[in-house]
Formats: structure tokens, sequence, C-alpha cells
């Protein structure tokens, strides 16, 4: 491993309240917009590096408070996602993205394999193996991944304030649907700004998926939780949102496994 690998893995994770015993472990895979020096800012002037191609601003503060309020774990990124996407695989070509929305970043462009594989084992596997670890400690968790989105993308403004994502397994965000209007009067919608279409469900199909366990991805309008006010605010809000929610996927499971037994 070389020296610069051992660095970006050192930064790639960060771990929040690791020995939280609540249900759910949480992930916030765009928290950071850190680009260490080594990569000279990717080429990108500093309005850029702090844009919403770089991380997914307000994101962590929530995913943190809501950490504390569930008394869960939390697995975050510790680098730009203009370095390395964690929600994207290795082959994915927007895992290290050469133009993120609008915008071309120069440091990306025409990377060799090598210098590819150093950002895959230096920020992908790092933030893989932690997150598989803690999902692995906490026995069958739910899994939550909080992300924000821009409210204008390519010009386009969106409606939507708060998306509900999944992949095939739709359980807590149909039930997360349904409660909705009792938890908030934002506009809620399914697989919206973003889908499975997308390529956005990666972590849920890696982690969740892949061992049976329930689990939801939610994208927030990040002009919504801009002041620290707002983001304690809306972790109360998901607090509440997604604890009525688990309880009522893990009942209708119930009674699903009920009537097959019969």
């Amino acid at each position: 491993m070389t020296a610069l690998v051992r660095n970006l893995a050192e930064r790639a994770v960060e771990l929040h309240n690791p020995h939280g015993s609540g249900q759910v472990v949480l992930v916030c895979e765009h928290a950071s917009n850190i680009i260490p020096a080594e990569f000279q800012g990717l080429g990108l002037p500093q309005d850029l590096r702090t844009a919403h191609i770089a991380w997914d601003p307000g994101a962590l503060p929530v995913a943190t408070h809501l950490a504390d309020l569930l008394d869960s774990p939390l697995v975050s990124g510790g680098l730009s996602r203009l370095l390395y996407d964690c929600n994207r695989p290795p082959d994915a070509p927007d895992a290290v993205p050469a133009r993120s929305e609008i915008y071309d970043i120069p440091g990306n462009r025409d990377l060799d394999e090598a210098a590819r594989e150093l950002r895959v084992q230096g920020i992908y596997q790092p933030f893989r193996a932690r997150l598989a670890e803690t999902v692995a400690v906490a026995g069958q968790p739910v899994l939550v991944t909080i992300h924000s989105f821009t409210p204008i993308y390519k010009g386009v403004p969106r409606e939507v304030e708060i998306g509900i994502l999944h992949d095939d397994d739709s359980r807590l965000a149909d039930a997360m649907l349904e409660l909705a209007p009792r938890h908030t009067g934002l506009k809620v919608a399914r697989n919206d700004p973003y889908g499975p279409a997308q390529g956005v469900t990666h972590t849920l199909r890696t982690h969740a998926l892949a061992h049976g366990l329930m689990n939801v991805m939610i994208e927030i309008r990040n002009d919504l939780i801009a002041s620290a006010a707002s983001q304690r605010e809306m972790a109360e809000t998901l607090h509440a949102w997604l604890g009525a929610a688990i309880r009522a996927a893990a009942k209708d499971d119930r009674e699903r496994g009920a009537a097959c037994s019969q």
C-alpha cells in the first residue's frame, strides 16, 4: 500500500456513535467536501469545491443529530465525492466523475487505470469495509442513508422537497410515503429527484438488499437544511417519521409471515 493510499484511507470514513444500540445504521456518503492538498483542488476554483457538486450540504449535521436521537451508529464519508463517490461501485463511470452537473472536473479527466485504482483502494474500499463491519456488528439493523440535493439542477427548479428512494425492497419507503402527511407538510415523492435508474442505490443494494435488511435512502432539498436550527428540526422530524414507519413496516412483515404460514 502506497503512502498516498494509506493517507486517503485514514481520512476516507468517519464513524459517529460507534457503540449506539439503536436498530438503525445511518450512512452519509457525501458528508465532506475535503480534497487533500495532493490533488490540488482537482483544478477547480474554491466556489465549486464548496458547492453541491463536491458534497451534500447540510446532510451530515442532519444525520448526526438523527444518530444521536436514535442512539445509532453513523458511517460518513470523510472526503469529497469528486475524488470518489462512495455510493457508486468501482466500475461505474461516475464513481470518479470527469463532469458533474454542468462543470468539468479537470483533475478527474483522462485518469489512467492506476490513478483510478488508487482512489478505489484509498477511499471506496475503506468506506465499504467500515460500513460492512458496522452493519455486521449491529446484527440485523435497518439501513438508512441521508443525502441532500440542490434546489436547481442544470437550470431547472425542483419542486420535490424530500425524496424517499428505494430499490427492489420498498417496505420502509412504502411506509414512510404512507405516513408522510402525519409528519411533514413538505412535498414528498418516491424515487425523486433520483432513483435506481440513476445508479444511486449502490449502498442500499450492497449493504442492505444483499442481507435482506429493511432500508431507505432519504434525499432532502438542501435549502431546507441550510441552518443549524433547520438541520436539527429536520432530524427531529425524521426521527419520529422513521420510527413510525419502521414499526409499520415491521408489523406488515409479521402479518405477511403469519399469512404465509397458515
